[in-house]
């Protein structure tokens, strides 16, 4: 007859099943009629059930013993007459701004800034140490530490540094906290021209230079676990981000201080560092096993901006 072994083992264990063209498949003869996509497009649609997804009213009819068809079909008839509009009570997902990624190529072009805690003595009760970053050099241009978050000190913080520094940078990046999409802030830093980028809801990565700098603070061995009160935390604050600009070796500038790399230093100690590699080589040529030598450069810093409507 023509039929291998493999087929009349297929016809035992999932029996019998007829794969011609044309031919009546199972599910043509159980889908549902006219009659049955109308009676669940009524009880879809129903003022019972208005304020319902799909899936509770499958599994409200189910609890009173009643089954119509699966949520996907419900879905399928609601889409198909036009009934999946947004209620009036719900939000309408936004569309996502679209992110454009920049190359940062010198200082003040793009800040970022957030908020971390600073525990206390007293259980429960912390500082806020808010803390701007260029993302060219990493260096901390601007530090406050205040009792409770808010957008009124998030907009002396940044008054203060665009006066003393003398400078305005093009970019501010943020997350999405109060403090940072305060009405207060958004006007003195619209006032300045400069454009305003959030992170993306629950996406830490999108700060990534602030958060790895929160890391380096509380990591380092001198970090105190809690501070008496506000004025000694600003003191070891101070402290800090002084040694960290001028004496931190940095690992994303290739091991240089961020106070070398906003100055152009770099130049001159990369060309030191490499031209010390390059003569050692040349005195021992037989402990390099290939053509390549480190070099010492600053690397290339990219970063997305996510810029508001008014921006785009």
């Amino acid at each position: 007859m023509g039929i291998t072994a493999r087929t009349i083992q297929n016809w035992k264990s999932k029996g019998l099943r007829d794969k011609r063209k044309g031919c009546i498949r199972p599910s043509s003869r159980i889908a549902l009629t006219p009659e049955e996509w109308d009676a669940l497009y009524k009880v879809a649609t129903s003022k019972r059930f208005a304020d319902n997804t799909p899936e509770q009213i499958v599994a409200t009819l189910a609890q009173e013993g009643t089954y119509i068809a699966s949520v996907s079909s419900m879905y399928r008839i609601l889409r198909k007459r036009g009934a999946l509009a947004h209620r009036s009570g719900s939000r309408k997902p936004g569309a996502q701004r679209q992110s454009t990624e920049l190359v940062v190529t010198a200082p003040n072009q793009v800040w970022s800034w957030d908020i971390t805690w600073l525990r206390t003595s007293v259980r429960g009760i912390f500082l806020y140490a808010y803390t701007v970053i260029d993302l060219f050099d990493r260096s901390i241009v601007g530090w406050c530490i205040e009792a409770y978050e808010s957008d009124e000190f998030s907009m002396l913080l940044f008054a203060r540094i665009t006066r003393d520094m003398k400078v305005v940078p093009k970019i501010v990046h943020a997350d999405n906290g109060h403090p940072m999409r305060g009405m207060t802030l958004a006007v003195f830093l619209d006032s300045l021209l400069i454009s305003r980028s959030y992170s993306r809801p629950r996406c830490s990565n999108d700060n990534a230079f602030i958060e790895s700098w929160h890391k380096t603070l509380k990591y380092s061995v001198g970090y105190p676990k809690q501070f008496e009160n506000i004025e000694a935390a600003r003191i070891w604050y101070a402290d800090f981000i002084a040694w960290y600009n001028n004496e931190h070796q940095h690992s994303g500038l290739a091991y240089a201080t961020p106070m070398q790399a906003r100055t152009g230093e770099v130049v001159q100690l990369f060309s030191e560092r490499n031209n010390t590699i390059l003569e050692a080589r040349e005195r021992t040529p037989l402990r390099w096993s290939t053509d390549r030598t480190r070099t010492y450069e600053l690397p290339e810093v990219k970063t997305t901006y996510r810029p508001l409507k008014k921006d785009v």
